[in-house]
């Protein structure tokens, strides 16, 4: 199967989204099938308001229609709700093509961060996004209820796997032996990072990653180590070295990282939040309290063999293949409502006879 992903998060941007679909892609490869990328490199862009990293693409239907005719794809996945996604979704209805969606983001919880806009307006914009998908892939059953209480429709599990080939216990220590409490991932407004910084606790705090809040978090908590994006190895051995990994975040909607941390053989401490509650089991891969630091503490005391076993059930492969059955399941039930509709006229015009 030759899919087009239709994405406005790709390299060199570095998020969950981007890592998802090029791992996604290296696996759907080995079991037959093709993920071809309709990115914003595709495109002429503009920096994104409040995150100028990231660049949005300018619309421009008529090349997205030719790329896309170009790809001869067999079926299209959109997976974010940016500029690349509403022109490859105009294309679809225009040509009466079904496609599939993915929920990858709350960008309710991410506009309000930054500007006064209710949340209400933005998940309605998103829901009409999504109306027209033949299925809405989502990565778990806490954020399938949420959405699903607010109106979305069609919704599937998709899940996603973690390299335990990468991120696996070792005899490693960057930080000091003393206690060392990390976070990894994006350094910005939604991710609650500060919910971890003002944190008592012993030892040091690490945070990996980049992003428009990193300049403001190093001047107002110097006593935190910054370590700025790390990728492959280098990330492999900033989580091999924490303690305990601390996840503040209460806007996403899966958190890899926290799997890539107890891969690691490290424990998750986190708010009982969308995400980890359905990865993290408590009182074997981490702890869930709305007391961050209490959680932070408490995990230090767990089985880390037992945390990296927790880790051990997500795989790629199974990431790769449950999406290509979504789609399948999707374009047969888009397929059915079809004929329905088609012996419905049939029906109409034989009694008119």
């Amino acid at each position: 199967m030759r899919i087009l992903l239709a994405t406005d998060a790709w390299a060199p941007q570095i998020n969950g989204v981007v890592r998802t679909y090029q791992r996604l892609g290296r696996e759907l490869r080995l079991i037959g099938s093709e993920l071809v990328v309709l990115g914003p490199e595709n495109f002429r862009c503009v920096p994104c308001p409040s995150y100028p990293e990231i660049g949005l693409a300018l619309p421009d239907r008529k090349r997205c229609a030719a790329l896309i005719d170009a790809a001869k794809a067999d079926v299209i996945h959109i997976a974010t709700e940016g500029p690349v996604g509403w022109m490859a979704r105009a294309y679809c209805r225009r040509r009466r093509l079904p496609f599939t969606t993915s929920f990858h983001t709350r960008f309710a919880d991410y506009v309000s961060a930054r500007w006064p806009v209710p949340e209400a307006w933005v998940y309605a914009l998103q829901r009409r996004f999504h109306k027209r998908s033949a299925g809405v892939m989502v990565a778990t059953e806490s954020l399938a209820a949420d959405l699903g209480r607010r109106g979305f429709e069609r919704l599937l599990p998709w899940t996603r796997g973690v390299d335990t080939a990468l991120f696996h216990p070792r005899p490693v220590r960057l930080f000091g032996e003393g206690p060392v409490f990390l976070y990894a991932g994006r350094v910005a407004v939604e991710k609650n990072i500060e919910a971890f910084l003002r944190l008592d606790l012993p030892g040091v705090k690490v945070v990996v990653g980049d992003g428009p809040q990193l300049a403001e978090l190093e001047a107002r908590y110097p006593s935190a180590i910054f370590t700025g994006v790390r990728e492959g190895r280098d990330l492999a051995d900033c989580y091999a070295s924490a303690d305990v990994f601390v996840f503040p975040s209460i806007t996403d909607t899966f958190g890899m990282v926290m799997l890539e941390a107890m891969a690691s053989g490290v424990p998750v401490a986190a708010f009982p939040a969308i995400g980890p509650r359905d990865l993290v089991t408590p009182g074997v891969s981490g702890m869930l309290c709305g007391d961050l630091r209490a959680a932070a503490l408490a995990a230090r005391g767990l089985d880390r063999a037992r945390v990296r076993e927790a880790a051990l059930a997500f795989t790629w492969e199974a990431a790769a293949r449950l999406f290509l059955a979504n789609i399948e399941t999707a374009l047969a039930q888009v397929r059915q409502r079809e004929d329905a509709v088609a012996r419905r006229v049939r029906m109409g015009r034989a009694r008119a006879v």
